[in-house]
C-alpha cells in the first residue's frame, strides 16, 4: 500500500487524468450503446414464466406493451356515452394511434363515431368511466421515455371541465412518477458535504471524499449501463449501486482523510502524512470494501439471473469506489497540500508546533458509562431493537403495482378510476394458458370458462382464444379482489392446485396461470425458499472471517446475532412505512402495499457488509488492547472510546445519503433508502456503540475464548494496519489516541 500511495502522490496529475479519462470514456460508451435494463422478474420454470413464453410465441400480437387510457366524467356532467365526450375522446384516440411506436388503439366507440351502441365491455356499469387499450410495438422496458410522454401528453390533452383523462400501464409507469433526474443523489451528496465540513472545518478536505466518491460511482454508473448488454440487469440496479456506492465511498474516503489530517497535525510533511494514511487506513478500506463485495456477490448462490445482475452491478460500484479511495484520493491530497487543515488549524500548527494529544471528550465518558451500567443500557438497547423488529412478524412479500404510486401520479389515478368503475380485480387480471394436444384437451379447455365463473373470488371470465397453431389457448380471469390482496393470491393457489387439475383429469391438458399476481407470487415463493441458504452462506462466511481475524468464538457469534437484529429492526421500519402505510403518503411514496420479495436478499447483503465494517473497526481495537493487557474491561473501554466517534460520523454520512433517496420517486429505491438508513442508524448508535460493548463487559474474558486445538489449526490473518512510529515517538495506530490519552481512558470508570 505504501508503494502504491507513493506512486500516486508522485504522479498525481497522471492519476487524476487517468480517472477522468476512464470516467469520460465509459460514460461516452454507455451513451452511445444506450441502456438495456430489465424489469422482468420472471423466474424460469414457474407457471407465470411459462405463460409469458407461450404468449410471446403463440400470441405475438400481445408481446408488445399494452397500456390503458382511462376517462371519467364527473357526477352531474353526463356519461361517457354523451356525444361531446364521444367526439372529444374519439379524436384523441385517433391522434394517439398515429404516434410513433403505437400499433393500435382499441376503445369503446365505433370507428365511424356514430351514435350506435358502443362496446359496453369498456364502459363501467354507471356509465361514468371508460377505457381504451394502447398497444406499443415493443415491451415496456424497451420504450423510450420521450415516446411514452408524447402518448401521455396527447391523451391527457383531451381533458376538460367535468372530463378527467389518465393513463396507466407498465410503459406509462416507466416514464411517469419519477422525481427530477439525480435529485436524490445531489441532495445526499450535499448533506454529506455539510457533515464533512462541520467535522473538518476545511472546505478542501470536505470536498475530497465527495469528489472521490462521485468519480468512482459515476464511472460505475456508466459501467453498469454497459453491463446490461452482457447480462440481465434490473432497471433499479444503477440507482441501487449509486445509493450504496455514495454511502461507502464517502465513508472510506473519510477514514483516509481523517488519518491524513492527524498526520499533518503531528507535523508530518504532506506526502508522508498522505502515504501513511493510505498505508494504514487504506488497508482497512480495502478489507471493508472486499467484505461488502463478498456479501453482495453472495446473491449469486441463489442462481437467479435477475439478482445476479443486481449483485454484480452493486459489487462493481463498491469496487470502483475502493479503487478511487486508494489511488485518486492520495493524488488529490497531494494536490491540496496543507489545505486539508482549516485555517485555524494551520495557524495553530505554525504558532505552537505539532499536537499529538487529543482529548478523550464525550466518547471516553460514554465508554465509561457503558462500563458502569452494562446491564441497564444493554437491556434498553435490546428492548428498542425488539420493539422496532415487531412489525417484521407481519411482513408480506409481494410486488407493488401502480395502486401504490403517489396520489398525484397519472398511473395511480388511472388505477383508482378503473378499480372504482370495473372492480378492484380489473387492474390485475389472471391469464390462463393451456397446451392443447388433441380433441379431448380442446373439449376440456372449452368447458373451463363456465367452470371458472362458478369459482369463489372470480368476477368475470372471457371466452377462450385459440392460437393460429391450434395448440395453445388462453382465458382471461378477472378476480373480485385487487392484485395485491391476499384473497387474489389464494385464488391463484386454488386454481393451480385444485380447480385446473380437476378440470384436466383424464386428459393431457396442461393449464398454466399467469398474470400480475401470479408472477409476483411465483417470484416471492422462489425467493423465500432460497432465503435460508443465502443467509446461511453470507452469515457463515462473515463468521469465518471474524473467527480467523480475532481468534474467538464469541466475537463472530455476537456479530451474527447483531446482523440479524439490525436486519429485523430495519425491516420493521420498512413494514411500518410501506406495508402499514405509516407516513408513506406524506413522504410521497404512495399508499400501503406489500414489500418487494427481493428486498430481504439485497438488504441482507448490503447490511452484512456495512455491519462488518463497523464490527471490524470496533473490535479490532478492542482485540489489540486485549492482547496487550489481557484485561477485558480495559480492552472494551479503550476500543469503544477510540472508535465510536469515527463510527458515528461515518454513520451520519451514510444516513444522510440513504435518506435522500426517498426523493427518487421510485418506491423500490425508497424502500432501500429508508431500510438502509434505519439499519445504519441502529447498527452504529445502538448495536456497535451500546449493545456490543455492554455484552462484552458482561461476558468478560469469555469474549476471547478459543479452543487451543482450533487455535493451532486455524490459519492466521491480520486486518490491522502496520504500526507506525513517529520520529522518536511511541507506536500509534490509525484512529487511535496517543499513548497518554489511552492511559487516561484506561483509568477505571467511576
Amino acid at each position: 500500500m505504501a508503494a502504491l500511495a507513493r506512486w500516486c502522490l508522485r504522479c498525481r496529475f497522471v492519476v487524476i487524468a487517468l480517472w477522468l479519462a476512464a470516467f469520460a470514456g465509459v460514460s461516452v460508451a454507455a451513451a452511445v450503446t444506450g441502456s438495456a435494463y430489465s424489469n422482468d422478474y420472471g423466474i424460469p420454470g414457474t407457471d407465470s414464466a411459462r405463460v409469458s413464453a407461450l404468449l410471446e410465441r403463440e400470441f405475438p400480437a400481445q408481446a408488445g406493451d399494452s397500456d390503458t387510457i382511462v376517462w371519467h366524467t364527473a357526477r352531474g356532467a353526463g356519461t361517457v356515452r354523451a356525444v361531446d365526450v364521444r367526439q372529444r375522446m374519439t379524436a384523441a384516440l385517433e391522434r394517439v394511434g398515429k404516434l410513433p411506436g403505437v400499433v393500435s388503439v382499441a376503445g369503446p366507440y365505433r370507428a365511424d363515431n356514430t351514435a350506435t351502441a358502443p362496446d359496453t365491455t369498456r364502459i363501467s356499469a354507471d356509465g361514468h368511466t371508460a377505457y381504451a387499450t394502447v398497444v406499443f410495438d415493443r415491451p415496456a422496458s424497451e420504450l423510450g421515455a420521450a415516446q411514452v410522454r408524447e402518448v401521455v401528453d396527447t391523451a391527457r390533452a383531451a381533458a376538460a371541465d367535468g372530463l378527467e383523462v389518465e393513463m396507466g400501464g407498465a410503459g406509462i409507469g416507466a416514464a411517469q412518477g419519477r422525481g427530477p433526474a439525480h435529485l436524490s443523489e445531489v441532495i445526499g451528496v450535499a448533506a454529506a458535504a455539510v457533515v464533512l465540513f462541520l467535522a473538518f472545518g476545511s472546505l478542501a478536505a470536505a470536498l475530497l471524499p465527495i469528489a472521490t466518491a462521485v468519480v468512482g460511482v459515476g464511472t460505475a454508473y456508466a459501467g453498469v449501463g454497459l453491463l446490461g448488454h452482457a447480462m440481465t440487469v434490473a432497471d433499479f440496479a444503477p440507482m441501487l449501486g449509486t445509493l450504496i456506492g455514495l454511502g461507502v465511498g464517502i465513508d472510506y474516503a473519510l477514514f483516509i482523510v481523517t488519518r491524513h489530517r492527524r498526520g499533518l497535525k503531528e507535523g508530518l510533511p504532506v506526502e508522508v502524512a498522505a502515504r501513511r494514511a493510505v498505508a494504514t487506513s487504506g488497508r482497512a478500506v480495502i478489507f471493508a470494501g472486499a467484505t461488502v463485495c463478498v456479501a453482495l456477490l453472495g446473491m449469486l448462490v441463489l442462481r437467479l439471473s435477475f439478482l445476479n445482475g443486481v449483485a454484480v452491478a452493486a459489487a462493481l460500484t463498491v469496487l470502483l469506489t475502493v479503487a478511487a479511495s486508494v489511488t485518486l484520493l492520495p493524488a488529490l491530497l497531494g494536490l491540496i497540500g496543507t489545505r486539508a487543515l482549516s485555517r485555524c488549524e494551520r495557524r495553530r500548527l505554525a504558532e505552537h508546533g505539532p499536537r499529538t494529544r487529543v482529548r478523550g471528550g464525550f466518547a471516553a465518558r460514554w465508554s465509561a458509562l457503558v462500563e458502569r451500567r452494562p446491564k441497564l443500557l444493554g437491556a434498553l438497547a435490546v428492548m428498542l431493537m425488539l420493539v422496532l423488529a415487531l412489525p417484521t412478524l407481519s411482513l408480506r412479500l409481494g410486488t407493488s403495482d401502480q395502486g401504490n404510486d403517489p396520489a398525484s401520479a397519472t398511473t395511480r389515478r388511472a388505477y383508482d378510476l378503473l378499480a372504482e368503475g370495473f372492480g378492484p380485480g380489473f387492474n390485475g387480471p389472471l391469464t390462463l394458458v393451456g397446451r392443447i394436444d388433441g380433441a379431448a384437451d380442446r373439449l376440456a379447455f372449452g368447458k373451463l370458462p363456465e367452470t371458472l365463473r362458478g369459482i369463489e373470488g372470480v368476477a368475470s371470465v372471457s371466452g377462450s382464444d385459440l392460437s393460429t397453431s391450434g395448440h395453445t389457448a388462453l382465458i382471461t380471469v378477472v378476480p373480485k379482489t385487487a392484485p395485491q390482496s391476499r384473497a387474489t393470491s389464494e385464488l391463484v393457489a386454488r386454481l393451480r392446485h385444485t380447480v385446473l387439475p380437476r378440470a384436466a383429469e383424464a386428459t393431457s391438458l396442461r393449464v398454466y396461470v399467469g398474470g400480475l399476481t401470479a408472477g409476483y407470487d411465483d417470484f416471492a415463493t422462489v425467493i423465500v425458499g432460497k432465503l435460508p441458504l443465502f443467509v446461511g452462506v453470507v452469515v457463515g462466511l462473515g463468521s469465518v472471517l471474524l473467527l480467523l481475524a480475532f481468534r474467538s468464538i464469541g466475537i463472530p457469534a455476537k456479530a451474527a446475532v447483531m446482523n440479524v437484529a439490525a436486519v429485523a429492526a430495519s425491516f420493521g421500519v420498512v413494514v411500518a412505512v410501506f406495508q402499514w402505510g405509516w407516513g408513506s403518503e406524506l413522504l410521497g411514496l404512495g399508499r400501503a402495499g406489500p414489500i418487494e420479495p427481493f428486498l430481504p436478499v439485497i438488504m441482507v447483503s448490503v447490511l452484512f457488509g456495512l455491519s462488518m465494517d463497523y464490527q471490524v473497526f470496533l473490535v479490532s481495537r478492542m482485540y489489540e488492547e486485549w492482547r496487550r493487557t489481557r484485561d477485558n474491561r480495559v480492552a472494551v473501554r479503550v476500543g469503544l472510546a477510540e472508535t465510536s466517534r469515527v463510527i458515528n460520523s461515518a454513520a451520519v454520512i451514510m444516513i444522510a445519503v440513504f435518506s435522500a433517496f426517498v426523493l427518487s420517486g421510485d418506491r423500490i429505491i425508497a424502500m432501500f433508502g429508508i431500510g438502509l438508513a434505519a439499519a445504519v442508524a441502529l447498527d452504529a448508535f445502538v448495536l456497535r456503540t451500546l449493545l456490543v460493548p455492554a455484552l462484552m463487559h458482561l461476558l468478560g474474558g469469555a469474549n476471547w475464548w478459543l479452543p487451543r486445538r482450533l487455535d493451532r489449526w486455524l490459519p492466521r490473518i491480520s486486518i490491522e494496519a502496520p504500526r507506525e512510529r513517529a520520529a522518536g515517538g511511541p507506536a500509534v495506530l490509525p484512529g487511535q489516541y496517543t499513548p497518554e490519552d489511552a492511559e487516561a481512558v484506561r483509568a477505571p470508570a467511576r
